[in-house]
């Protein structure tokens, strides 16, 4: 079963635009939840985690009636989305707090997600992370552990909005601690070509939902 958290610099989206994700994913075989959170400014951080941790605890409660295994949930997620899914799989106080065994996410994946981006420079980041008391619990690469789901981290070469060094530089911290990562970088693809790739009409610019489903299917055997 796959939740699926989409991008918008945490401030814009709605999961009635993505169902074309959940139809991608379930020609894959996965049974896939389109989660929506709260966006800025109602909520800043980490309202929006506790949403998304709420949303696996609803996909791993009704998992069942739909004919999916609660105990075998993947996470997925494009740019913000990217952020949220990687947070919630690395920071285990999101799910236990809304009641979710970390040990039910069976790996994860991250497309274009920024990972590491401490000084808060940017305003959307200001905005959106600035009044936290500690700057860098809202950084995923600063939470990476050794039991740590399989993570599969995939950029595109031409994007300017969230630079592959995100990417990178999670990858590398994983695999220093013992995770298993697969890392893709796909050449010509930008930051919104990244989450078209997903679609059918895309699909053929490059292999991101074959080798993202093809990971996370593995995990999940």
């Amino acid at each position: 079963m796959a939740v699926f958290f989409y991008g918008g610099s945490w401030d814009s989206g709605r999961r009635q635009d993505y169902g074309w994700v959940g139809q991608a994913l379930a020609s894959r075989g996965f049974l896939t939840v389109i989660a929506d959170y709260g966006l800025y400014p109602q909520v800043r951080f980490p309202g929006f985690l506790e949403d998304g941790a709420r949303a696996v605890r609803w996909a791993q409660d009704h998992a069942e009636a739909f004919g999916g295994d609660p105990q075998r949930i993947v996470l997925v997620g494009h740019s913000a989305g990217a952020y949220n899914a990687a947070m919630l799989a690395l920071d285990p106080r999101y799910l236990s707090a809304a009641g979710v065994d970390s040990r039910s996410i069976r790996a994860w994946a991250g497309l274009s997600g920024p990972y590491d981006f401490l000084p808060l420079t940017d305003p959307v980041a200001r905005r959106t992370f600035g009044e936290a008391a500690n700057p860098a619990a809202t950084q995923p690469i600063n939470f990476v552990r050794s039991d740590a789901p399989p993570t599969f981290l995939a950029t595109g070469d031409d994007d300017t909005m969230v630079y592959p060094r995100n990417t990178v530089k999670l990858a590398a911290r994983l695999r220093q601690a013992g995770v298993e990562v697969e890392e893709q970088h796909y050449r010509g693809i930008d930051h919104v070509r990244m989450v078209l790739a997903l679609s059918r009409m895309f699909r053929g610019r490059a292999p991101v939902l074959a080798q993202m489903a093809d990971f996370l299917q593995r995990h999940c055997e």
